[in-house]
């Protein structure tokens, strides 16, 4: 029930209250013999009980109506004070309430988004202070793992796939040509070798560190959009403009980057892909957009690592993200990030 429904409800008891009064108060004025002459008895050339009992429910609707007007739009001014709330923006709440209690609500929404606001700024200095700290810590240990690991794979399977290459080359080579259907398949399987040897030399390139390590968010996103273009055949635009971030801010949105783009590249089948990097109205906006096979995006958030690993990565940094997708037609990941700046600082 609606709350003008609520309230002509209530105006309207108060009406049958009112008209109750009227006629009560009318028999100890003008007392009568019987009930019946309330009818007899004409006010404006209307029956008095007539009279009475409309003017009563007329005024108990009329005051029901603009009682649940007044009140519904003292709910809905509540309303999107809570959902400029939820949306990180400060609400805009006028002082001049007429009720003591809205007043209250209003106070306390604004207390309430202060209160967010300074953990938000709080969680994003701790986890500039958390990136910087573990970068310079776990950044070296990575990468002399994927060194030692590219270096094992080249000394090995590389070595070997070279070997079985250049074996096939010479047993094509010394193969007598009347031997059409057994020169083929050999030919085939040297093609394949081939192949095993460019993905080989593909993988040994991608075996370097993942972190940006010295560069800002916007060189990282453009360097690892250029390197997937030459290797994948997915048409890949994007939109990033140059302003500064903090180094936790731009740690976290990166990995986002990375996990949602490898999400789009292992199951979406996509042909297209584009990133926009933005920055509006004091807020980061990372979108990351695809028309590939689409996911249900609620059965597919409880069971993924991936998906919830993002949702915190976006938390930890104050900010939200968003994942609309809509099967057969492409997925549209979106992550919004307030910039809070603290009186007298400011981005150099």
């Amino acid at each position: 029930m609606t709350s003008i429904m609520r309230q002509i409800l209530w105006g309207l008891t108060l009406g049958i209250i009112l008209f109750a009064a009227l006629t009560l108060s009318y028999l100890l004025v003008f007392p009568i013999a019987r009930l019946s002459d309330l009818w007899n008895r004409e006010l404006m050339d209307i029956p008095f009980i007539i009279f009475s009992f409309s003017i009563s429910v007329v005024l108990g609707i009329a005051f029901g109506i603009a009682s649940g007007t007044y009140w519904r739009r003292q709910f809905q001014a509540v309303d999107s004070w809570l959902f400029e709330l939820e949306e990180g923006q400060q609400p805009e709440v006028k002082q001049n309430q007429a009720f003591a209690e809205i007043l209250s609500i209003s106070k306390r929404v604004e207390k309430l988004y202060k209160q967010i606001s300074e953990k938000a700024m709080l969680s994003q200095k701790l986890a500039t202070e958390k990136a910087e700290e573990q970068e310079s810590r776990i950044q070296e240990i990575i990468s002399q793992e994927r060194n030692r690991l590219a270096r094992e794979l080249h000394d090995s399977v590389s070595q070997q796939l070279f070997a079985a290459s250049m074996m096939m080359s010479a047993i094509n080579e010394t193969k007598a040509p009347s031997e059409d259907r057994e020169a083929k398949q050999l030919k085939m399987v040297e093609e394949m070798i081939h192949q095993s040897q460019l993905e080989m030399r593909a993988l040994l390139l991608h075996l370097r560190p993942v972190a940006l390590k010295g560069k800002c968010l916007q060189e990282g996103i453009e360097e690892l959009l250029i390197e997937l273009k030459q290797k994948v055949t997915m048409n890949i635009k994007w939109k990033v403009e140059p302003f500064p971030l903090d180094k936790g801010v731009e740690d976290h949105l990166f990995r986002i980057l990375q996990e949602s783009v490898s999400n789009t590249l292992r199951h979406s089948k996509a042909e297209q892909l584009e990133v926009l990097l933005i920055k509006r109205d004091d807020k980061v906006i990372m979108r990351v957009v695809d028309d590939g096979l689409g996911f249900k995006v609620e059965e597919t958030k409880a069971g993924s690592y991936g998906l919830q690993n993002m949702h915190e990565r976006a938390g930890e940094i104050g900010g939200t993200l968003k994942i609309v997708s809509v099967e057969n037609k492409g997925t549209r990941l979106e992550v919004k990030v307030p910039i809070l700046v603290v009186a007298g600082e400011k981005h150099d």
